[in-house]
């Protein structure tokens, strides 16, 4: 019984049975606004994340892509066959070179989008690790900080407020340039579903500010095992918000929960 229980959690999570509800051939649906795709020449796709890759292929089965880049976890095996898609494999839950090699492949591909593109983001819980582009700092410092904030008990609401202010895409920073309409389709893995948490809020406004990144480094008496330069980068930086541009052309939306999950094992 505790095996179908568990099994029962794990279909429902599949991201196919969310995706249907939002998006078919001709639209996506987020609440009440309409996303007709017709409107644009060209549909791009970036999919990062544990269920990126199944996500991706839904996508890429239904819309006509014309180009796309998935990140998922390395030692995981991609179902996508679609080859106008680019897959990364990342290290998770420490990020890596390949990391920083999607990060930046992303970070491109999202600026390099002409104004009557639009980019469709399917993003689900991990991709805080599998994309990664430090800011002033390098890999090394970034793997450290990730070590000693996985052992330290901080809530993941806490370690992903460090982590986007050591990065130049977390926090919305990936969006801050982009030319083009975009939206976002979101599977939550954390408790209250904040999107500019899950992921690290690649694609949302962020609020927190360095100062509050430091005050968490403190209240699990990190500081001096910090590296200095991370905590030299925080404090001179403590007082600046991430400013988003605010006619930012993307819509975010979270299409599914640990709730959805839970239900279906109840």
């Amino acid at each position: 019984n505790a095996l179908k229980i568990l099994e029962a959690g794990l279909v429902a999570a599949e991201p196919k049975n969310f995706l249907k509800f939002f998006i078919n051939k001709n639209e996506i649906r987020i609440g009440k606004r309409r996303i007709i795709l017709s409107n644009y020449e060209k549909i791009f796709v970036v999919s990062y994340g544990k269920a990126a890759d199944l996500m991706a292929k839904f996508v890429s089965e239904l819309l006509n892509v014309s180009q796309g880049i998935v990140v998922i976890p390395k030692y995981t095996k991609s179902r996508l066959t679609d080859k106008n898609f680019k897959i990364f494999y990342s290290g998770h839950p420490l990020p890596d070179r390949e990391s920083v090699r999607a990060g930046k492949a992303v970070l491109k591909f999202v600026n390099s989008r002409s104004n009557k593109d639009i980019i469709i983001f399917l993003i689900s819980g991990g991709g805080s690790s599998l994309l990664s582009v430090p800011d002033e700092i390098t890999l090394a410092e970034k793997k450290r900080v990730t070590k000693l904030l996985l052992h330290c008990g901080a809530t993941i609401n806490e370690f992903n407020c460090v982590r986007k202010h050591l990065s130049q895409i977390k926090g919305g920073k990936l969006v801050q340039k982009m030319n083009c309409d975009g939206c976002a389709l979101i599977m939550s893995d954390v408790v209250d579903n904040d999107i500019s948490v899950i992921s690290s809020g690649c694609t949302s406004a962020d609020k927190t500010t360095s100062s509050d990144a430091l005050k968490i480094i403190r209240k699990y008496s990190l500081e001096a095992k910090f590296p200095k330069k991370v905590i030299f980068h925080l404090k001179k930086n403590m007082n600046r918000k991430i400013l988003i541009k605010k006619n930012l052309r993307i819509k975010n939306k979270i299409i599914a929960t640990n709730s959805d999950c839970l239900d279906a094992m109840i």
